[in-house]
């Protein structure tokens, strides 16, 4: 069975919410507080000091109710509840704001623009607003939780003077302890229950002031307190339906919708569903009907509250991307281009968060955006470096010769300059990461507000440390030679790190690395995601430690032969609930960004439907990959997965399916260890992609002759063949039978059995896979001439 989620929250978590709920309890429900706001804040200064007893005695009922609240059990019974609104009056009859909000359609925004600075600058603001200008809103600079904002006490305090303007007296009645979570372009938050539209419209408003036309949403609603508990309560009390009403319905098809179909402890179900995770829930639904246009019943704000009003004339000139008015033309950039307001704003964020100040002359402020600064973005990259700084044991591994990064050339600036550390060059990959089993465990564990905040923290930094440690562990600093892009004009020589990260948002992650590298880094990111979570390694700064056993699996683990194609005996078990799936797309620099990023989210997809597969039939809880080498830009003409169906499998008896994707964690790392087996014992490449050729004519075929060539081969690759292909791969699912199916795998199913390969695979892989000595070299800072793509079959 799973592991429950512990019930002892850490302290923190749980006083930080009993200090939000006092506030909004002190507050009252108008828009002037009910006490004098220097009352307020004493209490909070003794409550964040740990000196509950020099709160001041006007407020002191506040404090304790909610205390109270705190420690109510789950009551089993109408009665009970009934019970706790007679006892408990000011549970019931006060109320509490609670808002939810944050960016849509942000892929409609960030990859609307065709170059990397753009799509870089277009992040940069969204991760700014979520991370900094909201919790700015709350005074965040005041609270260690918020360590970007106290970087940023002089920025923090414009936002509020520009939020006291449209919003007047809305940042007083907000405190950094109300915030509930901020991360992953979402936040949630309690706020005094009068000014929960306000603060609803400041979320959407900032949005539009910053971006122009990033589309935003947020939601806001009133609860009692005693909602925050128990879930969503009736008034009369009477009149909920309760556990009792539970019992008597739980196999109508109506209330299985709602609460799951009966398994297990009834009670247990009950309660998984009715708790604060309701009122998240019904804000959600909420959120996505804004979104979509419709009009909330009982509500007076309008449809859109903030839509970006762009002027057009037939004869201005436009943008280069989306064709919107230009307003600037940046005559020392290459091709001096035209930038629209909106581009514009993107492109010096993008260059901004880089460092790249030598490059910004084009950019008048005064003349066109004397309103709008740019001013504070922190780059990914600058985190990385910030991480390294803090453990000097992934500082020696990803820069073991100690190399110097001169300042303004750390970041690489273009696609180009990533793809000249790979090998070949010339090539990047596009990894796109995403949680999986995220919401089940939440319906199931998360049940209070301090619950809701732990998890939060401890997911963003867990993936946010899973991205340093893969970058650190596979990918060194890089010097640029021989590059020739327009763009990246008298780099030769500089020293950058070879990667770019797009987004890291909750447990959402969007990179792009050198070609060669992109599997290993997506295993490891997927691993080291997992490690952290259950606290199996030492933590660097350890998020939640008390969550760690709240994560792992217990019992009903099914053998790694069910799961596992590559060597099941020696496959390490899936142990947290919680693991990443990746899609990872390795392509041509020249390729359009904005095209490979459907790609890439397409492997996604077709990664985390594995996953789901994988958890339903046998209990695997663990990561998957998917992945695609495209050499050309012209590849595809369709999706993903109708190419494959289409070209890779072969409708015949058997069934025959051309590729193996998409992967787990061990066979990932099985896969990359098989294909640089055949690098290291340079193994003949006419040879590989004969193999692949003949794997269309039929099984017995494409075993004939795999045979064949194998006995044309020197006895060293015949054994490294057998050794590192068939017995890893290719042994037969009846243990009695001791010879293997190469160049084939069976995969048994209800339909029969059908027969699929990882050659293709092996072979794509081939050019973007380093012997040892070639990785050696990569690490120690040289630049050997890189490998060509003679030879394609």
């Amino acid at each position: 069975m799973l592991d429950k989620q512990p019930t002892n929250q850490p302290k923190e978590s749980k006083q930080q919410v009993i200090i939000a709920i006092a506030w909004c309890l002190a507050w009252g429900g108008q828009r002037e507080p009910q006490y004098p706001l220097s009352i307020l804040q004493q209490m909070v200064q003794a409550l964040r000091a740990g000196e509950p007893n020099q709160v001041p005695r006007e407020v002191r009922s506040c404090l304790e109710s909610a205390r109270q609240l705190n420690q109510l059990d789950y009551p089993k019974t109408l009665t009970d509840l009934k019970a706790y609104t007679e006892t408990y009056p000011q549970l019931w009859q006060s109320q509490i704001g609670l808002v939810y909000g944050g960016a849509t359609k942000i892929k409609q925004y960030v990859f609307e623009a065709a170059k990397l600075p753009d799509i870089r600058g277009a992040s940069a603001l969204l991760d700014r607003i979520n991370l900094v200008d909201l919790p700015a809103f709350f005074q965040a600079e005041q609270s260690s939780r918020f360590q970007q904002c106290r970087n940023e006490p002089e920025y923090c305090s414009e936002v509020r003077a520009w939020l006291e303007q449209d919003f007047p007296r809305l940042s007083q009645a907000l405190i950094p302890e109300l915030i509930i979570y901020s991360t992953g372009g979402n936040i949630l938050a309690f706020c005094p229950p009068a000014y929960g539209q306000d603060l609803a419209n400041a979320i959407e408003k900032r949005y539009t002031q910053e971006t122009l036309t990033a589309n935003s949403c947020a939601v806001g609603d009133r609860f009692r307190l005693l909602e925050l508990c128990f879930g969503r309560l009736n008034d009369p009390i009477e009149q909920t339906n309760w556990y009792e009403w539970y019992q008597e319905n739980r196999d109508h098809s109506l209330v299985q919708a709602y609460y799951g179909k009966p398994d297990g402890d009834a009670f247990e179900q009950f309660q998984s569903r009715k708790n604060f995770n309701e009122l998240v829930t019904q804000l959600a639904i909420r959120f996505n009907q804004r979104r979509a246009g419709q009009d909330m019943p009982g509500e007076a704000r309008p449809t859109r509250r903030y839509p970006p009003m762009l002027e057009t004339h037939p004869y201005l000139h436009r943008d280069e991307t989306e064709r919107r008015s230009a307003v600037q033309r940046a005559n020392r950039l290459p091709g001096e281009p035209w930038f629209s307001d909106v581009l514009a704003r993107k492109r010096v964020a993008g260059q901004k968060s880089k460092r790249d100040n030598q490059n910004t002359a084009w950019f008048d402020r005064a003349n066109w955006l004397d309103d709008w600064e740019p001013e504070p973005l922190e780059s990914w990259v600058s985190r990385f470096e910030q991480f390294l700084q803090t453990h000097r044991n992934w500082v020696r591994q990803y820069n073991p010769n100690n190399q110097q990064l001169e300042e303004n050339s750390k970041e690489a600036r273009s696609l180009h300059e990533i793809g000249n550390a790979s090998t070949p060059t010339g090539f990047v990959a596009y990894i796109y990461a995403d949680g999986n089993n995220m919401g089940g465990y939440i319906q199931r564990n998360i049940k209070t507000p301090e619950a809701y905040q732990s998890f939060s923290e401890a997911v963003s930094q867990a993936t946010e440390y899973s991205v340093y440690r893969a970058l650190a562990q596979h990918l060194s600093p890089h010097q640029l030679q021989g590059i020739d892009d327009a763009e990246t004009e008298g780099r030769d020589g500089k020293w950058i790190h070879p990667f770019e990260i797009l987004t890291i948002g909750g447990d959402d992650v969007l990179l792009i690395v050198p070609a060669h590298k992109a599997l290993a880094i997506a295993q490891t990111l997927s691993e080291q995601f997992e490690q952290i979570l259950l606290g199996d390694e030492e933590p660097d700064q350890s998020p939640s430690p008390c969550l760690g056993e709240g994560f792992r699996v217990r019992d009903e683990l099914q053998p790694q032969k069910n799961i596992h194609r590559y060597r099941p005996d020696c496959a390490p078990a899936s142990s947290c609930q919680l693991s990443m799936s990746v899609g990872v797309l390795i392509t041509a620099v020249e390729t359009p960004i904005y095209y490979a990023e459907k790609l890439v989210s397409q492997l996604l997809k077709s990664a985390k439907k594995k996953a789901k597969q994988l958890k339903t039939e046998v209990k695997y809880y663990g990561g998957t990959i998917d992945f695609l080498v495209m050499k050309s830009v012209t590849m595809l003409s369709s999706s993903i997965e109708d190419f494959r169906k289409s070209g890779l499998v072969i409708e015949s008896k058997p069934k025959l399916k051309l590729y193996g994707a998409p992967y787990t964690l061990h066979e990932m790392g099985g896969l990359l260890k098989t294909a640089k087996a055949l690098k290291e014992a340079d193994f003949p490449r006419s040879q590989l992609y004969q193999i692949r050729s003949l794997l269309e004519q039929g099984k017995h075929t494409a075993i004939l002759n795999y045979r064949y060539f194998r006995t044309r081969l020197a006895e060293d690759k015949q054994s490294l063949l057998q050794n590192e292909f068939e017995n890893a791969w290719c042994k037969p699912k009846n243990p009695s039978n001791s010879g293997n199916l190469a160049p084939w795998m069976s995969l048994l199913s209800a339909g029969g059995t059908t027969y699929e390969t990882i050659w293709r695979e092996l072979v794509d892989l081939y050019l973007f896979t380093e012997t040892t000595q070639e990785e050696q070299s990569h690490r120690s800072g040289r630049v050997d001439s890189p490998a060509t793509a003679s030879g394609e079959g």
